[in-house]
C-alpha cells in the first residue's frame, strides 16, 4: 500500500511537471526552496542539544503557531526549534515572525522516504509537532520505525477532507496507526478521526491555539499606525476590510461598495482588500482598476493620493492582523465560494464586527460558539448574483445601526476570551513527547475543553 502512494506521489510529480515549471517561471512558486524540498538540509544535529521540528503548512497555520513556539522556547530554552512550510508565503512570514526563536525555516520535503530520511538525518528530532492537518504516510512511517515521536496539533479534520479520507480508510487507519498522538481542536474532529482508525487513548482535545494567537495580536503596532497615518483611516469615516478573499469573493465585495457607497451618502466609507493569495495581487489590481474606484497599492510609494483613496488593495504578507484594528467591519473570505473558509479569530479578538459566508468547514466549532452567543454575522447561503445584494445589505443595516455593530464586537471579544488557554493544554499534552524522562517522573493532568460561548 505505502509502495502504491509513493508510486502515484512520483507519477503525479512527473504529470504535474509542466504545470511546476510554468509556474516557477512567472511567479517562482515552487522551484523556490527546490534543494529543500528534496531532503537536501544543512546538518542541524546536536549531540547536548535536542531539536524540536515544528511544521506548518502555510500562513494560516504559521500565525497560530506563534503562541505554541513562545511558549516552547520558555520551557525549553535548552531544546533547538526549527520550523518547516510547504508553501512560498508560509515561508516568508515564518522566516520573518520566528527569526529570533527558530534555529532554522525550511521547505518540509516531499513525502517520500529517501527525501524523508535525508532531513531526519540532518535534523535527528527529539519530536516532530505537525500543525492542524498535515498528515504525510512516508514521514509518519519512518518516524515511527526511528522511534521519533510525533504528535499531531491543533488538528483538524474539515467535513470535505473527512468524506476523501472515508474513501480510503484503510490506508488512512494504516497511517494514522504511526501517529503516537492527535491533539485536536473540537469534539467533531476527535470524533472524526476516531472514525478513521486513530485509536481512542491517542486522541485528546485541546480547544484551538488560533484564539491565544488572536489574543496576541494586540490593538496597536507599528504597521497599523503606519497604515493610519498613510492613508489616513480616520475615527470619523467606517473602514471596510475584505480579508483573505478568493475570486471571485473580490468582484463581490467591489460591487456592494459601490452600492455602499450610494447608499451611505452621509458617511465617508472606505475599502480594504487582502486577497488570500500573493499571485493574485495583479489580478486584484487589474480588477480595482476597472472599478471606476480611486484605490491604492500597499506595496507602492506613497503618495497625497493614499489619503483620500476609496480603496486599498493590500499586497503585502503578515500585515493582515495589523489592519484589524483599524477597521469597522471584517468580510472573511472563502467563505461566499466554498473553500472552507478562514480564520475570523483575529478580528474578533479586536472587537471587530466580523462577517462570514456560508461556506466555513474548514472553521465549524469556532462559527459555531460565535453564532451561539450572537457575535458574528453569516451569510445566507446564495449564488454569486445575488451575493453582491445580501453582503451590500447586511453592511448597510450594520452600518445604520451602531449598538447592534458594536455589540456584535463586544461578544466576540468575549467568546475569544472564554475560548483561550489551548496553548498551556497543549503543551502539557506534548511534554512527554518533548521530555520523556521527565515527564513521566511528573505526570499532568490532562482535561479536555469545549468550544464554550461566552456567558
Amino acid at each position: 500500500m505505502y509502495l502504491l502512494y509513493s508510486l502515484l506521489l512520483t507519477i503525479g510529480f512527473i504529470v504535474l511537471l509542466p504545470r511546476f515549471a510554468i509556474d516557477a517561471f512567472r511567479t517562482r512558486k515552487y522551484v523556490t526552496g527546490l534543494a529543500e524540498r528534496l531532503g537536501n538540509l544543512t546538518r542541524l544535529a546536536s549531540a547536548d542539544r535536542p531539536l524540536i521540528w515544528l511544521h506548518c503548512v502555510s500562513v494560516g497555520e504559521t500565525e497560530a503557531a506563534r503562541p505554541l513556539v513562545r511558549t516552547l522556547r520558555e520551557r525549553y530554552p535548552s531544546h533547538r526549534l526549527v520550523i518547516s512550510t510547504t508553501t512560498v508565503t508560509g515561508q516568508q512570514l515564518a522566516r520573518r515572525v520566528f527569526a529570533d526563536e527558530a534555529a532554522a525555516v525550511f521547505y518540509f520535503p516531499i513525502d517520500w522516504q529517501w527525501t524523508v530520511r535525508r532531513v531526519l538525518r540532518a535534523l535527528q528530532p527529539a519530536a516532530v509537532l505537525i500543525m492542524e492537518t498535515e498528515l504525510w504516510p512516508n514521514l509518519l512511517r519512518t518516524c515511527r520505525r526511528q522511534s521519533v515521536p510525533v504528535a499531531l496539533v491543533n488538528g483538524r479534520i474539515s467535513a470535505r477532507s473527512f468524506r476523501r479520507y472515508q474513501k480510503i480508510r484503510p490506508f488512512v487507519t494504516r497511517m494514522l496507526n504511526d501517529l503516537p498522538m492527535a491533539i485536536m481542536q473540537s469534539e467533531q474532529d476527535v470524533t472524526r478521526i476516531r472514525e478513521l482508525g486513530m485509536p481512542a487513548e491517542r486522541t485528546l482535545m485541546c480547544g484551538n491555539l488560533k484564539f491565544d494567537n488572536a489574543h496576541s495580536a494586540g490593538s496597536v503596532s507599528a504597521v497599523s499606525s503606519e497604515l493610519r497615518r498613510r492613508f489616513g483611516f480616520n475615527e470619523g469615516e467606517t473602514l471596510l476590510v475584505a480579508a483573505s478573499t478568493h475570486w471571485p469573493e473580490e468582484r463581490v465585495v467591489i460591487d456592494s461598495f459601490k452600492r455602499l457607497q450610494q447608499s451611505q451618502p452621509g458617511k465617508r466609507v472606505r475599502l480594504l482588500i487582502a486577497p488570500r493569495h500573493p499571485e493574485r495581487f495583479n489580478e486584484v489590481a487589474e480588477l480595482l482598476e476597472s472599478s471606476g474606484l480611486s484605490w491604492q497599492r500597499r506595496s507602492a510609494m506613497p503618495t497625497g493620493a493614499d489619503l483620500n483613496c476609496d480603496a486599498v488593495l493590500l499586497d503585502s504578507i503578515g500585515e493582515l492582523r495589523s489592519v484589524f484594528s483599524l477597521a469597522d467591519i471584517a468580510f472573511i473570505g472563502g467563505s461566499l465560494v466554498p473553500h472552507g473558509g478562514h480564520n475570523v479569530l483575529e478580528p474578533a479578538a479586536e472587537g471587530v464586527c466580523v462577517i462570514a459566508g456560508a461556506h466555513t468547514d474548514n472553521f465549524t466549532a469556532v462559527i459555531n460558539a460565535f453564532l451561539a452567543e450572537d457575535a458574528l454575522v453569516q451569510l445566507r447561503a446564495v449564488n454569486m448574483a445575488e451575493a453582491v445584494q445580501e453582503l451590500t445589505t447586511t453592511i448597510d443595516e450594520l452600518l445604520r445601526n451602531d449598538i447592534r455593530r458594536q455589540e456584535l464586537g463586544r461578544r466576540a471579544v468575549a467568546v475569544c476570551d472564554r475560548n483561550r488557554g489551548a496553548t498551556e493544554r497543549t503543551m502539557k499534552v506534548i511534554a512527554e513527547l518533548v521530555t520523556p524522562n521527565s515527564a513521566a517522573n511528573d505526570p499532568v493532568p490532562f482535561t479536555a475543553v469545549h468550544l464554550t460561548a461566552a456567558k
